[in-house]
């Protein structure tokens, strides 16, 4: 019974932030039992508490997979010698598919087998093998979805911009600064929300350049006008000419960048063919 409180307290107190352990609603008895073993160590009469066999659920706070165990709460000397420990996992999940239990049920089971005799077989399973595994496909899920979510984005802006029966709109503005975090949040938010393709250039002087259909180039200039801050200036809101019946491959602007020198804003107006709108309001010329 020792060794078991022994191993619990292990387990609660390795885990890393993110990491969850979680007793089951009929196990709440082990809760006060094993903040009394922190403080004062094991004492025999605990064994007349009559506390039920200990269930806990171990996993990440935003994953959708977690591991349930059911560990005896006497002979647990006999129990962990048994090579049938690993019975005592279950691989719970929220909407994952059986493909995914079964792969993660053979997990356990193999590196359970990798142990060996142990006197904390539970505890190393899981901060050896297992939360790091869950840690390791949590950041794979992640930059999948991510990945996803920024070529879904990309795709959306290249149809929109070369629609050859739509008209773009785009506008651009100055000020005397662009420093501000929260600004620059603020324009990457706004291109995201509205698919506005341009750029920013940060520091001083600060430029915002954007394009995409009227409504969206409408509401994003609102939405700059609407954060007041020292000259700014609208310089222009309009379609660019003949912008429907321009070929593919002129003037593709994807996305939101973000520039630290005038100089790569002119060459970023140079690339997508529309350089006279920064050199005419004398931010650079043709030669730099």
């Amino acid at each position: 019974m020792e060794t078991l409180f022994e191993e619990l307290q292990l387990i609660n107190c390795s885990l890393l932030p993110g990491e969850l352990f979680i007793l089951l609603d009929h196990c709440t008895g082990w809760k006060d039992a094993l903040q009394s073993y922190a403080e004062d160590g094991y004492h025999e009469s605990v064994t007349k508490l009559g506390l039920p066999q200990p269930v806990f659920q171990v996993g990440l706070e935003d994953f959708n997979v977690w591991f349930e165990i059911s560990l005896p709460s006497s002979s647990w000397d006999s129990a962990s010698s048994g090579a049938s420990l690993h019975n005592l996992i279950a691989v719970k999940g929220e909407n994952i598919s059986r493909y995914q239990q079964e792969r993660w049920q053979k997990i356990v089971q193999e590196r359970f087998q990798e142990i060996g005799d142990s006197e904390y077989p539970i505890y190393q399973l899981l901060s050896l093998h297992l939360l790091p595994m869950l840690h390791e496909e949590f950041n794979l899920t992640q930059e999948t979805k991510a990945m996803k979510a920024h070529s879904a984005a990309e795709e959306k802006a290249l149809a929109s911009t070369v629609s050859s029966a739509q008209i773009v709109y785009h506008a651009l503005f100055t000020s005397h600064h662009l420093v501000s975090p929260t600004k620059r949040r603020n324009l990457q938010q706004w291109s995201s929300s509205l698919s506005i393709r341009g750029f920013s250039k940060v520091g001083y002087p600060g430029v915002i350049y954007a394009e995409g259909e009227h409504e969206d180039v409408q509401e994003f200039v609102d939405n700059v006008k609407a954060m007041q801050w020292l000259a700014l200036r609208l310089r222009f809101m309009e379609p660019i000419p003949n912008s429907e019946k321009l070929p593919l491959s002129v003037g593709v602007n994807i996305g939101w960048k973000e520039f630290q020198k005038v100089g790569e804003v002119i060459e970023e107006m140079k690339r997508i063919g529309r350089e006279k709108y920064v050199v005419e309001m004398g931010l650079g010329s043709s030669k730099n």
